[in-house]
């Protein structure tokens, strides 16, 4: 068997690099994750609905997981009232209602002026906010309210963080369905 090539390297590197920040994330994103689940589930039984918005990469994961709530996660149930949209504060008052959540994914940080916009408009119309951040956002902890989650992900590759990001999603989502319609059968 010939020896990996440098390339060949580098990209196993980038599944290790992978893999050890989620094995990192399991344990420090199980409580925020659990917390936005209980409030997405909430908002879901109360007659309520799940905005969901990104910036950057987190625009992909936001139509990502408001098309997997409406449509199904990994089983047939229900569609869940779940709404991709911008990040800007006028469509999130438009939109929003109490009672609401506003799920936000800004992975990179790069533009917080807007992602703070986003989470005050959502908080003037009494909705809660889940809002999932890379390094760069964790700073952001005194702009949110009590009842809303932040989700860090405290590492300096936007790449990495987006990957860990839709891990949590997809955690989110399963826990969604699990609180909503049980276990599922094997």
């Amino acid at each position: 068997m010939m020896p990996p090539t440098m390339l060949e390297q580098r990209i196993q590197q980038q599944f290790f690099e992978s893999a050890d920040l989620q094995y990192q994330a399991a344990e420090l994103l199980a409580r925020p994750v659990a917390d936005a689940a209980a409030a997405v589930v909430a908002a879901l039984t109360s007659g309520g609905k799940v905005l969901l918005a990104g910036l950057a990469g987190g625009a992909a994961l936001a139509t990502h997981v408001a098309s997997v709530m409406v449509d199904r996660f990994e089983r047939e149930r229900p569609p869940l009232a779940a709404l991709a949209i911008a990040p800007e504060p006028r469509t999130i008052q438009a939109l929003g209602l109490p009672g609401d959540v506003l799920l936000l994914a800004d992975p990179s940080g790069r533009d917080l002026d807007t992602t703070i916009a986003a989470v005050r408009a959502a908080q003037s119309r009494d909705m809660t906010v889940l809002l999932l951040v890379g390094a760069t956002g964790a700073g952001l902890r005194e702009t949110l309210a009590e009842t809303d989650v932040l989700v860090p992900v405290a590492h300096e590759r936007s790449s990495r963080v987006l990957e860990t990001l839709l891990l949590a999603l997809h955690a989110l989502c399963d826990a969604v369905d699990m609180q909503l319609m049980g276990e599922q059968e094997q």
